[in-house]
């Protein structure tokens, strides 16, 4: 049996927010690793916003190819608003996942989509940010995911320190 991997790459990022704000996404939500193509998210990494050191624990690297970086195993599902995809409700996350994203003022080529095993869109009037499509489509596999672990016991290893509030019933 495959082991569970999950796997992001960032066509072309922009902005050191959006790629601190996926690193969260990624730490909180199950991703192993973090991949981008091109120069920009290099020259403003400066001012990173990686404000749990997420990148300490999650790989976080420039590559060339957004394809040849995934596991040879993990199913290549692209993330865009285009014609014939898959609406993200209705669709069934492979257990071994490299989700590709575009940037924020671009798409993903023609050329990687054409690879891809499958596309999915998000059904929403206009478009989001990269980093709140991340955490739709992360949020929206630990969703329909076997949720075992959840209660009380990630809840408390979860939560901010200030954050000691309790459901009375």
């Amino acid at each position: 049996m495959n082991k569970t991997k999950v796997t992001i790459g960032l066509t072309n990022p922009k902005s050191p927010s959006n790629v601190g704000s996926v690193m969260r996404a990624a730490g909180c939500l199950g991703a192993d690793e973090v991949y981008y193509t091109g120069r920009r998210y290099d020259i403003a990494a400066k001012f990173s916003t990686d404000t749990q050191n997420i990148s300490d624990k999650i790989l976080l690297q420039g590559v060339e190819s957004l394809i040849d970086c995934a596991d040879p195993q993990a199913k290549i599902v692209c993330v865009e608003l285009v014609e014939g995809a898959t609406c993200l409700p209705d669709f069934k996350h492979p257990q071994n996942a490299h989700y590709i994203f575009g940037p924020e003022d671009g798409n993903i080529s023609q050329a990687i989509i054409d690879q891809a095993d499958e596309v999915v869109y998000l059904p929403t009037i206009g478009c989001l940010n990269l980093a709140a499509t991340v955490n739709v489509v992360l949020y929206d596999r630990v969703s329909k995911a076997d949720l075992s672990f959840a209660g009380d016991d990630l809840i408390r290893a979860s939560r901010d320190v200030n954050n000691r509030a309790k459901v009375k019933r």
